[in-house]
């Protein structure tokens, strides 16, 4: 006589004759709304690639002696000190880290090219929104005067210098391929590296998941404005352009967290861009 308990009338489907199979595992339904596809690091990957082309193709074609973006030159430094100096390698390793982050996170290895378009029109809202946080801001600052619009540009960028270089379409662009390159590397440096480490960081120190988040968001955005009055292009520090840097790091890092790196990268390159020439 066999060991075991019979099967009873919930485990088999007596009319059908269809059994439970125990290999198998009840999988519910995939999300395929436009909030999960963007969101995705593979899709932001897709969506940021047009910026790490504009960039890396840019600065070869105007010589590898025009302006870069701070975070580039910190991260093409710190690879140079590991040993690391192939000029290819940086871009490489973005796209390594977002492939892996997408492995980690378990999504399916899709994309929705459907949902681009709509991602491109969200970063220009989520853009909109930043700038009018900054006019609020230069409305409501008690201390002194409103600061130029064009003094919040991204870190070590000179707009100036660029129009010295040439004539004033290559100097225009330039400005653009600045901009693509604070919209991508600044990300990558501050919110898909540093974020994660700080989050590991205040967790060592016994802060609990939320805490952690809270405050590796905030020490990320103060550093993230720091860092914009580092270095001979950096900006002389002002109390009105560092409190809105660290709004607007405080801003990207949520948009990171909740629309994922595509729309952090696309909504910093558009806020720029609105900046910068409009």
């Amino acid at each position: 006589m066999l060991g075991g308990t019979p099967p009873t009338d919930s485990d088999v489907d007596v009319e059908s004759g269809d059994f439970p199979s125990p290999d198998t595992e009840e999988v519910g339904p995939q999300d395929d709304s436009y909030w999960q596809l963007s969101r995705t690091p593979l899709t932001g990957l897709v969506f940021a690639l047009p910026l790490v082309l504009a960039y890396e193709g840019g600065v070869l074609l105007l010589g590898r002696g025009s302006p870069r973006n701070g975070a580039d030159v910190w991260l093409r430094h710190l690879l140079d000190s590991l040993g690391f100096g192939s000029y290819f390698l940086l871009p490489l390793l973005t796209v390594v880290g977002l492939l892996v982050w997408q492995y980690l996170a378990h999504d399916r290895w899709r994309v929705s090219l459907a949902v681009l378009p709509g991602m491109a029109a969200e970063c220009v809202l989520w853009a909109v929104v930043l700038v009018g946080v900054g006019r609020l801001q230069q409305s409501l600052w008690p201390f002194h005067p409103a600061i130029p619009a064009m003094e919040l540009l991204p870190w070590n960028l000179l707009p100036g210098g660029a129009m010295q270089m040439g004539d004033h379409w290559q100097g225009v662009l330039a400005q653009l391929i600045g901009y693509c390159g604070a919209g991508l590397y600044e990300e990558v440096l501050f919110r898909l590296l540093l974020l994660p480490i700080a989050v590991w960081g205040f967790g060592r120190l016994g802060c609990g998941p939320p805490a952690a988040g809270f405050w590796a968001v905030l020490a990320s955005s103060l550093l993230f404005s720091a860092a914009h009055y580092v270095g001979p292009l950096g900006d002389s520090f002002a109390l009105y352009s560092f409190t809105f840097r660290v709004v607007a790091g405080l801003f990207f890092a949520l948009l990171f967290l909740l629309r994922g790196f595509g729309i952090a990268a696309g909504t910093h390159f558009f806020y720029d861009l609105l900046v910068g020439l409009l």
